[in-house]
């Protein structure tokens, strides 16, 4: 959990990070004065930079898409990480040793380094294999087989194709003149485990599979010459080991992370070699999942990248059936789902090879939605010129309008599957409602009752309204230094703004911590809404230098005379309704209209 880092560890890291560096490797900055830097925003495609960078309150802004916050945040979206995960990256980058909460996290003498030495390990096999493959006679014929499927020397080197000698026991001898033990490569599964000095790979070409960072936790070889095509496998896989778990890889994820951002759209393909093509043809959102089916930790994977799910899968049957799979679960996910249909081949490599990059980019454009392939496959399953096939159709693509997420766009996909199977909407609607009351879990068809949960509505957030409460916090949000203005002079009381009230807790928090700093407050902020507000102050340097304590000092005033006035309001009320019946409660009515009198004065001071 995040809270298990300790304080004092984020502090240092927020202390530590230059954010003008970090975003610097993301997007181009240039700096226009002082500490301030702008470049084209790396979270949506400009030509004009709107992207804002402050180095000295150590955060971003984007005028355009209002993306923002601080360096963690950053890193959350740029590598689709967990807080935890970004911190733990962003202090590696600094030195930083991560401390936990006591009772909380490992300790440090408990440490296992064998996944950095698997990684290591690795990555040296990859660039023996790729220097095999590019440099020596003994790779000549997989290049050529390489080059012959279309790929330029610039693509090999990209993506560390290599060739894996046909001699069984060369790779060991390599690794242990390199002083790697004999324990540690038997571990490694990059051998045989009946036979310890036989490699499990040889005379395959080699495809290095990444991490999000880009370093080598896996290989799959392809078969480069097969003694008998019904017995030999034609690939072989890394098995899923500490440093590498099929369920959180995707083939080329590494490179397509930022195509991905900028064109909120991530294309899945079934093999290597297809995502290949689709890189070297321009499209550099392409990735594929290693060995196995489309699931939905994939999906999330790729979730804070893209809002579009492109499928292009084999145009065979067990292609077409996976795709049926896909857009179900893109589908329930929130993602809008389009298909490419290819043609000239079975698949993108064959395109590639056969047509060229433009013809493969032609497709990629003239991609369908998921709606349209589905109704025009429903004429290929069914008689649709019958009522049997019509029936048949129907329900055949009920459970694509179930997994829909907008009303709205459940009743168009009606709309049009009725047409497509010329249907009364009445008939198709009644039909579909009857299917989901025959599920015990949804007994109410959604499409005639618009009443809905949004999860989110569980928890709601606290709205943000800008009145002069939350002005007068902001400017201190924006000056964490002109603090002291309110310490004796506020409470918690004193805020009717609740998001203001909020802020206020995070910086007397952080005060009593000794921690105020503007990254900090950003981290304490658990409504999203908070960011964009504070980072866009921040950015439009309204509350800058002396303006940021005037606006303190007027904030205060106008919270004490609130409170001047809520008190005279309750002494009005007080006295309108007093009744003097004896000397004490005449002298009590005096005391009550001299409070009232001297916060008048007060009000009239402020």
């Amino acid at each position: 959990m995040a809270g298990y880092i300790s304080k004092d560890t984020i502090n240092q890291i927020h202390a530590q990070t230059d954010i003008v560096s970090l975003v610097g490797e993301t997007t181009k900055l240039d700096r226009r004065s002082g500490n301030d830097w702008w470049g084209c925003c790396p979270f949506h495609k400009e030509k004009t930079a709107s992207f804002h960078v402050d180095g000295d309150k150590h955060m971003y802004y984007c005028f355009s898409c209002h993306k923002a916050g601080n360096a963690v945040n950053f890193v959350m979206e740029t590598q689709s990480l967990t807080y935890p995960e970004a911190l733990q990256y962003l202090a590696k980058k600094a030195g930083i040793t991560v401390q936990y909460e006591e009772g909380h996290g490992p300790k440090e003498t408990e440490y296992d380094d064998t996944k950095d030495k698997l990684i290591d390990l690795y990555d040296r096999t990859a660039n023996m294999f790729n220097y095999i493959l590019l440099e020596t006679q003994e790779g000549k014929e997989a290049l050529e087989y390489l080059t012959k499927r279309g790929l330029t020397r610039e693509t090999i080197e990209k993506f560390k194709l290599g060739y894996a000698p046909k001699d069984y026991r060369w790779l060991k001898k390599f690794l242990k003149s390199k002083n790697y033990s004999d324990q540690f490569l038997g571990e490694s599964k990059l051998f045989n485990k009946n036979y310890p000095d036989t490699s499990f790979f040889n005379d395959r070409v080699m495809f290095p599979i990444f991490n999000r960072h880009g370093q080598t936790v896996a290989f799959s070889g392809r078969m480069l010459h097969s003694k008998d095509p019904k017995t030999d496998r034609k690939y072989m896989n890394t098995p899923e080991m500490v440093q590498y778990k099929k369920r959180e890889t995707l083939y080329a994820f590494n490179f397509a992370k930022n195509a991905m951002r900028l064109s909120k759209a991530v294309i899945f393909c079934e093999g290597n070699m297809d995502v290949i093509a689709y890189h070297q043809a321009g499209v550099e959102y392409a990735v594929a999942t290693c060995g196995t089916a489309l699931t939905e930790d994939h999906l999330k994977l790729v979730r804070g990248f893209a809002d579009t799910v492109i499928l292009a899968f084999d145009s065979d049957a067990a292609g077409q059936n996976a795709t049926v799979k896909s857009i179900l679960m893109c589908r329930k996910l929130g993602f809008t789902v389009k298909i490419i249909k290819l043609k000239g081949g079975k698949d993108a490599s064959e395109i590639l090879q056969n047509f060229g990059a433009e013809n493969l980019t032609n497709q990629v454009s003239n991609s369908i939605l998921d709606s349209d392939y589905l109704l025009n496959r429903l004429g290929e399953l069914f008689p649709i010129d019958t009522p049997e096939g019509k029936t048949k159709a129907a329900f055949e693509f009920f459970p694509y309008i179930d997994s829909l997420q907008s009303f709205s766009h459940k009743e168009s996909c009606l709309d049009q599957l009725c047409q497509k199977l010329n249907l009364s909407p009445e008939a198709v609607r009644k039909d579909f409602q009857n299917r989901n009351q025959s599920k015990p879990q949804n007994t109410t068809s959604p499409i005639n009752n618009r009443q809905t949960i949004n999860q989110a509505d569980q928890n709601p957030k606290i709205q943000i309204q800008m009145n002069a409460e939350m002005r007068g916090i902001l400017a201190v949000v924006c000056n964490p230094e002109v603090f002291s203005e309110l310490e004796g002079n506020v409470t918690e009381l004193d805020f009717k703004n609740p998001a203001a009230l909020e802020l206020y807790r995070i910086l007397k928090e952080c005060n009593e911590e000794n921690s105020l700093s503007l990254p900090v407050i950003l981290d304490r902020c658990t409504n999203p809404q908070f960011v964009p507000v504070i980072t866009q102050a921040v950015s439009s340097k309204e509350y800058d230098g002396e303006k940021a304590v005037s606006v303190v000092k007027d904030f205060v005033r106008f919270l004490n005379k609130n409170k001047l006035e809520h008190r005279i309001s309750e002494l009005q009320v007080l006295i309108k309704n007093f009744m003097v019946c004896s000397e004490e409660d005449s002298q009590a009515l005096n005391s009550l209209l001299k409070e009232k009198m001297q916060l008048e004065l007060q009000v009239r001071n402020l």
